[in-house]
């Protein structure tokens, strides 16, 4: 089984869809393994952003800003999420970063619409809903920044018996 973080974004959070979004998970068959709701700060951010994603590097000092300041306008839910490759289903269900070139069927593509060109014209950060872990070695590093071991729960939930191959007797 593989782990993946995601955060529901404070626009996720303020529009009210949280638990439109969850549902759209655990109806895959993925399994909260751990939740909370808060409202980190900038190093808390940093760290997670620049540290672990490496997002100066990437997209440069003036996305990482509007982000940061995107991520700090209200709470967040971060959950973590467990299932059958969970990082690339994730990222499939959530789709591309830009809500404008999401698909429809994606979160993104069913409820954003935002393309770069408009937030950059704003000079704010993109409206996306939603954080996904980019692979599972950068989900495990943003796993362990959001939850402490404690916080990560193991049971069994009952779709298991639909998502895990059947043994042969």
């Amino acid at each position: 089984m593989e782990r993946t973080l995601i955060i529901l974004k404070p626009d996720a959070m303020q529009r009210g869809i949280a638990g439109e979004i969850i549902t759209r998970f655990e109806r895959v068959g993925l399994k909260i393994v751990g939740t909370k709701m808060l409202e980190p700060g900038y190093d808390h951010y940093f760290h997670h952003y620049e540290t672990i994603g490496k997002m100066i590097s990437r997209r440069g000092k003036q996305a990482f800003d509007v982000t940061l300041e995107l991520m700090q306008a209200g709470p967040v839910m971060a959950l973590v999420l467990e299932g059958v490759e969970a990082v690339s289903q994730v990222r499939k269900m959530v789709g591309t970063t830009e809500p404008k070139s999401a698909d429809p069927g994606t979160i993104r593509g069913d409820y954003a619409h935002v393309s770069f060109a408009h937030a950059d014209k704003q000079g704010a950060g993109i409206a996306n809903l939603i954080h996904a872990s980019g692979d599972p070695e950068e989900a495990a590093q943003e796993i362990a920044h959001w939850f402490s071991a404690d916080e990560l729960y193991s049971y069994t939930a009952s779709a298991e018996k639909f998502t895990q191959p059947t043994k042969k007797k």
